[in-house]
Formats: structure tokens, C-alpha cells, sequence
């Protein structure tokens, strides 16, 4: 089972997290990292907040941070 880590404010601030984590960058899919079950309390331990699937979306376009699948993924992210 996996979690998607996400920010609501930058991807900077979502690769700082995930970093602090201890997740590597290749877990980095789109506009979120694969948080395997395993990490999830290290992650909310660390100041994540656990939110529903539909929530996650709807932080990722408020945000302007959501990339559907079939977007070009700029190289900077």
C-alpha cells in the first residue's frame, strides 16, 4: 500500500520534505512522491497531514501543482 505525499505550496517545499524523509527522488512522480505504508507514520511524525484522495486533488490545482498523466513534466521540478 502506498501514500502520495503532495505540497500545497511548492514543489521546493514538497522535495525539501520528502529529502528530510529520507525519500529518494526517483520516488517523485509527477506532483507527488510514492509513500510506501511503511514511512507513513515517519511522515506524519515529520508534519504531514493525512487528507482524502479527493482533497489531494483539490490542494493540487489550488495550488496550480497538479500534472495529469500525459503532461510534459518540466526538467526543474
Amino acid at each position: 500500500m502506498w501514500s502520495h505525499l503532495v505540497s500545497d505550496v511548492s514543489y521546493a517545499e514538497l522535495h525539501t520534505f520528502a529529502e528530510r524523509l529520507g525519500v529518494p527522488r526517483r520516488a517523485f512522480e509527477r506532483d507527488h512522491y510514492d509513500i510506501p505504508s511503511h514511512r507513513y507514520a515517519d511522515a506524519v511524525a515529520a508534519g504531514a497531514v493525512e487528507v482524502s484522495s479527493r482533497e489531494v486533488v483539490r490542494l493540487l490545482y489550488g495550488a496550480g501543482l497538479r500534472r495529469p498523466k500525459g503532461r510534459a513534466q518540466p526538467r526543474s521540478s
